[in-house]
């Protein structure tokens, strides 16, 4: 799996809402389309760029995984969220970037559209703007790799996880090591385009101890007019003699998010080693 970070900084007086997602998302496709958008009507309905488009492909296309997502932490005191864009998206970093910049310097966040002129941008980590201009990297895309094995692990659930099976969302006692994997898998396999499959290997590990609680969230939809919930389950959970296949999963899954909606930031997942 291919990918690429942004990350944006802003040491800030204003404290952002607790949930950052739908603010940082809502304004960030404001200016991806006033960026990307060619169609002199400035309409999505019926237009003749659609194919080619990158707002269309992020905000406007139905029932489909989308390469990308955000991701930060609940309840920080100042801006501090990383994008990630995977596959063939990658190769769009110049709109990208040029859209977040723009977010901040001339569009505003929050109702006040309040604008940054101090802030730092990173790619993959490494600073890219130099004289407050953007210069990017030569090489920004990186290959998803793993440079540890861990057979007992503690995952933490950092934003709510949202597991649906069967029309309706998974509960604490009903969220296994399967119903990760396969959520896991599933987005990977969508993302790189390819048909739905069952899981080919042995799902194989144990939960010796699981700390899950729904934590409510809620987003007011402009489009729709309406308040969304976004609640879920945070926590952590502990698994012991998790096999070669299954840590690969749940390690690609730190990068890729779990379940739905993480496009807001939602299905954050980290990992560290267990000592059992």
């Amino acid at each position: 799996m291919n990918y690429t970070k942004l990350s944006v900084l802003i040491k800030t007086t204003q404290k952002p809402p607790y949930f950052i997602g739908s603010q940082i998302r809502g304004a960030f496709g404001y200016a991806l389309k006033k960026v990307t958008c060619i169609n002199p009507t400035y309409s999505c309905d019926g237009c003749f760029a659609t194919s080619n488009c990158l707002y269309h492909q992020f905000y406007e296309e139905k029932n489909s995984y989308h390469k990308y997502r955000l991701d930060f932490e609940l309840g920080k005191n100042y801006y501090d969220f990383s994008l990630y864009l995977f596959d063939d998206v990658c190769e769009k970093l110049p709109y990208v970037i040029s859209a977040l910049h723009m977010m901040l310097t001339q569009n505003g966040l929050g109702k006040e559209k309040i604008k940054y002129e101090t802030f730092e941008i990173f790619i993959n980590d490494e600073s890219c703007l130099k004289n407050g201009k953007i210069v990017l990297p030569k090489n920004f895309i990186k290959r998803f790799e793993i440079q540890n094995r861990y057979e007992n692990i503690k995952l933490k659930f950092s934003t709510p996880l949202r597991i649906k099976k069967e029309n309706r969302f998974l509960r604490s006692e009903e969220i296994e090591l399967h119903s990760l994997i396969n959520s896991i898998y599933q987005r990977q396999m969508k993302l790189l385009g390819r048909d739905y499959k069952k899981f080919p290997y042995e799902i194989k590990g144990e939960i010796i101890n699981k700390n899950l609680q729904f934590k409510e969230l809620t987003r007011l939809s402009n489009r729709q007019k309406t308040t969304m919930n976004m609640g879920g389950l945070i926590g952590e959970i502990e698994f012991k003699n998790l096999n070669k296949e299954c840590f690969e999963v749940l390690k690609l899954g730190e990068l890729l998010g779990v379940g739905k909606q993480t496009v807001f930031g939602l299905g954050k997942i980290e990992m560290e080693e267990l000592s059992v």
